[in-house]
């Protein structure tokens, strides 16, 4: 799984921003702003072993994945609550469980949601929002390069 990013240019910095995470670092370089990211995510997560890989496209696009996606998910869910301002409890009300340790389970990685349930839990912590999934086009990209199809 991936999720897509953007690098641009601002003055004398370079801004990567991972919007679904309401992640951005920078850096002096294009170079040093992806590094800067990917120890964004690996420093929230903080699991022995944890790794991100950025995959950088052609226009300033680019896709992050990691060695443990349900460590991803994690994160998602309760940077998605933290930034609807929810406690731990809210999110699970709004759920609909009696405990909030039912929501819980899914931000400390205890439990994996299917895709069903990671859309109710995106549903209670993002304040409605709908998110949308598309298929990787740096993916494509890279096939390309790969298979010399480019």
């Amino acid at each position: 799984m991936r999720f897509q990013g953007k690098l641009h240019k601002d003055g004398k910095f370079w801004l990567a921003e991972v919007p679904i995470f309401a992640a951005m670092t920078q850096g002096r370089t294009r170079k040093e702003a992806v590094m800067m990211i990917a120890d964004w995510f690996e420093t929230l997560v903080n699991r022995p072993g944890f790794s991100v890989t950025v995959h950088e496209g052609k226009t300033g696009d680019f896709e992050i994945s990691a060695s443990d996606t349900k460590a991803m998910i994690c994160l998602l869910l309760q940077r998605q609550r933290q930034l609807s301002g929810l406690s731990l409890a809210a999110a699970a009300e709004r759920l609909g469980a009696k405990s909030r340790n039912a929501y819980a389970r899914y931000e400390q990685g205890v439990s994996v949601p299917t895709v069903e349930k990671l859309d109710k839990l995106l549903q209670a912590v993002g304040g409605g929002r709908d998110f949308v999934l598309l298929p990787s086009p740096l993916e494509y990209e890279e096939h390309e390069r790969r298979t010399g199809m480019a």
